[in-house]
């Protein structure tokens, strides 16, 4: 086999590292959506992937991290699509547009997407990590994205324009969950998304 044919072994051992994550998290939704987040525990996880408890917690810390690496993942890939937005777009458009992998997703199953907001309504020990996360994967990687692309700051004290910028979508986002939450499985989140944001800056 000639040089360059062979793929990385560290390149496949992470990419199966990914998929048996993902089947795990996947597994574990269904568990959580169907009987409750705590009364599911790790052994059930486990034992419905078809790995043992000790492989369960190679690939996460906790029964926590099942729900919130999925949301880890939706946010990387909500940054993605922000920093491949142009950079002379309007931030609020691009902002909104970024969100399309959310919208999407939220879209694709509905019902699951409630049973994922209501997840988090009703369990405190994730809704305080969630926030926690949100600041740390939205705010703090897609503010500088946006930072880059505004106006020289011209006033006193530090720049906070993308950093509220941000937030401020952050917080639409977070009225649309609640909601989809009220009026049920088949809200449209999309719609619901786009009403939240133009009321507070044209989208157009």
């Amino acid at each position: 086999m000639g040089q360059g044919t062979a793929a990385p072994a560290g390149g496949l051992r992470e990419r199966a590292r990914r998929a048996i994550r993902a089947e795990i998290a996947r597994v574990g939704m269904e568990l959580f959506l169907r009987n409750g987040f705590e009364p599911t525990t790790v052994e059930e996880i486990a034992a419905a992937a078809g790995i043992s408890r000790r492989s369960f917690f190679r690939y996460f810390a906790s029964k926590d991290e099942v729900v919130l690496a999925h949301l880890d993942e939706l946010a990387a890939t909500v940054t993605e699509a922000l920093a491949a937005r142009p950079a002379d777009e309007d931030p609020w458009v691009s902002l909104r547009r970024a969100f399309d992998a959310v919208v999407a997703e939220a879209e694709a199953d509905r019902a699951a997407n409630y049973g994922l907001t209501r997840l988090l309504n009703e369990t405190e020990a994730l809704r305080g990590q969630y926030a926690e996360r949100q600041k740390r994967a939205w705010v703090e990687a897609a503010a500088p994205i946006l930072a880059a692309r505004l106006p020289p700051h011209a006033g006193p004290g530090p720049d906070l324009r993308a950093e509220a910028l941000v937030a401020a979508a952050l917080g639409c986002v977070s009225i649309v969950a609640d909601a989809c939450l009220a009026c049920g499985p088949e809200a449209d989140f999309a719609a619901l998304l786009d009403q939240a944001m133009a009321a507070v800056r044209p989208l157009s």
